[in-house]
């Protein structure tokens, strides 16, 4: 009797130490969250905030009202495609530098490292605004070196959606560099001598070696990148001068925004923030689920 209290009390202990933060995280994440669930099936538009007239529920008609707009349709691959590209831009980049940062001397790695949490500890709007002064048309570095004179990235859309990458990757590597960095010097040296003796190359060592005991943290940071990349708003806002040229570079967030507070449908908005987070758990919920179907802990 006594060893299933003992065993029910150390059960309890680490929920005692973690309740202050749920109780943060409540107030920071549920509350906000169903709040925007709960105008997501209300009319609430601008009379509705103003007072002239009163909320009333509408069920899932905001959704069917948005299912319904083809320019939701056109903006949701768009989406999904650009979050992809970015992510898979960022983990290269990211873990490429990482096997860099284990091959370089001391004072290389430092002046690297400080580099990217440079690059890192930016705000988005000051990257985003560096960015573009750097690709502009008249004044901008790039288009010199490059010889494309007075060309504009900004106005097509592919180009815009590739300018809007690039920042969005600068900004996102150094959290993968740094995390599987960390990573593999956790790995035991003997490991890579091993691999190295036995003809191994640098990519057969980071493929057959490195990226299987470094899966939990890559599964991390991929999480972490998805969402990140799957949400971005300002680099869109402020690099495509909030959607582009007809809103050929809009995503999801920035059309939230647009239908939320530029044409006060705020109900409407509310409907895309949820299929926007429905998305996202089960983007994440499906990668948990293969990583353990292949026998991972995490």
């Amino acid at each position: 009797m006594t060893r299933t209290r003992g065993a029910r009390r150390a059960g309890r202990t680490p929920w005692l130490y973690l309740a202050p933060a749920l109780v943060v995280l409540g107030g920071l994440l549920v509350y906000p969250v169903y709040q925007l669930g709960l105008i997501s099936v209300l009319e609430y538009t601008q009379a509705q905030v103003s007072g002239g007239k009163p909320t009333s529920f509408r069920g899932l008609g905001n959704y069917t009202t948005l299912f319904s707009d083809d320019q939701f349709w056109s903006v949701l691959p768009a989406t999904v495609v650009f979050a992809a590209a970015c992510v898979l831009c960022t983990l290269a980049v990211g873990c490429a530098l990482a096997v860099l940062l284990t091959r370089v001397r001391a004072v290389p790695r430092l002046a690297l490292m400080l580099a990217a949490l440079g690059a890192w500890a930016t705000p988005a709007v000051t990257g985003s605004t560096v960015w573009l002064f750097l690709f502009d048309p008249d004044f901008g570095p790039v288009n010199r070196l490059l010889g494309l004179g007075d060309h504009s990235w900004t106005y097509g859309r592919y180009s815009a959606f590739l300018l809007v990458l690039l920042e969005v990757v600068w900004c996102s590597f150094p959290f993968v560099m740094v995390t599987v960095y960390a990573g593999i010097r956790a790995v035991p040296a003997e490991v890579l001598e091993a691999a190295a003796l036995d003809g191994a190359s640098q990519w057969r060592i980071w493929r057959s070696v490195l990226a299987p005991m470094l899966r939990p943290i890559l599964a991390v940071v991929t999480i972490q990148s998805v969402i990140w990349d799957f949400k971005v708003f300002t680099q869109i806002y402020v690099m495509t001068n909030g959607g582009g040229i007809a809103g050929q570079n809009l995503v999801l967030n920035v059309y939230a925004y647009q239908k939320a507070f530029a044409s006060s449908e705020y109900s409407l908005g509310s409907a895309i923030g949820v299929v926007t987070l429905l998305i996202l758990l089960a983007v994440t919920l499906g990668y948990l689920r293969l990583l353990r179907r292949q026998g991972e802990e995490l």
